[in-house]
This record gives structure tokens, sequence and C-alpha cells, in this order.
């Protein structure tokens, strides 16, 4: 029995830029079928996971300046995506929370995201390519983890102007 030829391994370098080229695709176009437009969504998506938040906190964990961040929430709020609350650490900052209509148009955009997911790996991989992204998922979840778990904490500048 002859052992084929094992092709040699990429450099991180070069599995890092194909890496980041390639999610950066695959987000963008499954953000395609989004209804709610990117900012917003970002702004949602982070009180969802993170709970309620002042509006300095979000623009922080955006990295925008407070007046860009006070703008959307504006615009949320006034669609009736998030609701404004006491802080009950501290009365004079408002907390910024989800509403159930906020919440819904969330995951309607999540829902229709992974539909369109699930469709494309339906018609365009066969089983075996299905079974290979499958395995590689676990590969995927260690690395954003581990970046996740290293990122350092230090604030960053934030963007000015508009997003």
């Amino acid at each position: 029995m002859s052992e084929q030829p094992h092709e040699p391994v990429p450099s991180p370098d070069r599995l890092a830029s194909s890496l980041r080229t390639t999610v950066g695709a695959l987000v963008r176009a499954t953000r395609s079928s989004d209804r709610l437009a990117s900012i917003p969504a970002t702004v949602l998506d982070l009180l969802d996971r993170q709970g309620p938040m002042t509006t300095a906190g979000l623009a922080a964990g955006r990295g925008v300046r407070h007046q860009t961040m006070a703008a959307t929430v504006k615009e949320l709020t006034e669609a009736g995506f998030l609701s404004v609350g006491a802080d009950p650490a501290d009365a004079r900052k408002k907390l910024l929370a989800l509403t159930p209509k906020g919440t819904s148009a969330l995951e309607a955009d999540r829902r229709d995201r992974v539909r369109l997911l699930a469709l494309t790996i339906a018609d365009s991989l066969d089983e075996d390519e299905q079974r290979l992204l499958a395995q590689a998922l676990p590969v995927l979840d260690r690395v954003a983890e581990r970046i996740a778990r290293s990122a350092p904490t230090a604030d960053r500048s934030p963007v000015t102007g508009a997003w």
C-alpha cells in the first residue's frame, strides 16, 4: 500500500488571511437578507448578548463616540426597539434594554440568516462536504474562543464620525 503525499501545512499567516476574508464574505452575504440595517442590528445584538446598558456602555462596546451612539439609540427608541429605564446603581444614568419588538426584529434577522445558510448548504454541498464543514466548526469555535480570551481589555479609541 503506497502513501499519498501530504500537502504542506499552510502558514498561520496565510490561513489567517484566508479565514478573515472568507468569514467576512460569509457574514456580508448572509446579511443581505436582513431587514435591520447593520449598525442598529449590531446595537440590538450587543444588548441581547450583554443585557441592559447605558449609551456610554454601548458606545464603548462598539468603539464609537457617545454622540454617534446617541443618534442610533434615539432612532431605535423611536422605532420601539429599545426601552429606557433608570439605572438602579446610579439614578443619573439611563439603562437601555430591548423591547419585545426589538427582540422580535433581531430574532427574525437571525432566523433568516440561518435559513439562508441552511438552504445554501443543502443546495451547494454534498454529504462529504457537509460532514467536513461540521468537523471544522469546533475548530473555528476554539479559535474564536481563544481570541476572545486573549483580547486586550484596553479601551480602543472611538471611531470618529459615522460608523
